[in-house]
């Protein structure tokens, strides 16, 4: 049986697995927490347990499993999985690199830390962004690990841009140094943005402070149409003047 635990800290969902865990569990206890956050427009930050008690899954309960995380990958905030059963923890681990949100592993006397950490979760996208509607031009502010609602909300001011207008001027990420990714998830969502977007989009700006964007540009021309270059961190203004500047005929020439 999966059993919802009353001692979970507002904004976090609890659940621990009992003996033998069915179909009817996920049907009576995981698929409400699921139909709640979609009604009440939230997302969900999980904590579920393996405890000793814990004796294995039917397999419909695995079916009704994979369908459920299919169904509401993107309303996964974050999921803690407390536990010291050694293939549970090693599967979570190889299966974390593939979610969308950060999951992470806890013994089972850590089962506080892990309620703490999903309450430390940032809400919403990390990244702040804003669309300068006189240059037509997005700057995007970027200072911590790139999450997978980073580029659902990027996307949502992209789109609604683009449904009035044809293009738009620039794109200009401004970032002390570049973060990476929170996970397989995000970056998967990233190539996915870019993919969707990278037509519509004169030119892009990476004003930052490191390695990784002085050598953007040298790669960025292989895989797409913008114009790409960098600036300093400091010369923010300048990267938003470039990019909302008329494109250069000689770079649409060799495109």
């Amino acid at each position: 049986m999966l059993d919802r635990a009353q001692d979970a800290p507002p904004g976090v969902d609890a659940v621990k697995a009992i003996g033998t865990v069915s179909k009817h569990d996920y049907e009576s206890v995981i698929e409400p927490i699921v139909d709640a956050a979609r009604r009440e427009g939230r997302r969900i930050r999980l904590l579920y347990e393996f405890g000793p008690e814990f004796g294995s899954f039917t397999p419909a309960a695995g079916w009704e499993d994979f369908k459920v995380g299919i169904g509401a990958l993107r309303l996964f905030e974050g999921c803690a999985v407390v536990t010291d059963i050694g293939w549970i923890r090693e599967s979570t681990r190889f299966a974390s690199f593939l979610m969308p949100c950060p999951v992470r592993v806890f013994g089972v006397q850590d089962r506080e830390e892990a309620l703490s950490w999903l309450v430390s979760l940032p809400e919403g996208p990390g990244v702040s962004h804003q669309l300068l509607s006189d240059s037509n031009v997005l700057v995007i502010e970027v200072e911590q690990p790139l999450r997978t609602p980073d580029f659902e909300a990027l996307a949502q001011t992209a789109d609604s841009w683009l449904e009035s207008h044809d293009t738009l001027a620039g794109v200009v990420v401004h970032a002390r140094s570049f973060p990476g990714w929170e996970n397989i998830g995000s970056l998967l969502r990233h190539v996915r943005f870019v993919r969707d977007h990278h037509r519509k989009v004169r030119r892009v700006a990476l004003a930052a402070d490191s390695k990784f964007a002085e050598l953007a540009p040298h790669f960025a021309k292989h895989f797409v149409q913008a114009e790409v270059r960098q600036f300093e961190y400091a010369e923010l203004d300048d990267a938003v003047a470039w990019a909302a500047s008329p494109p250069d005929p000689s770079h649409a020439d060799a495109g």
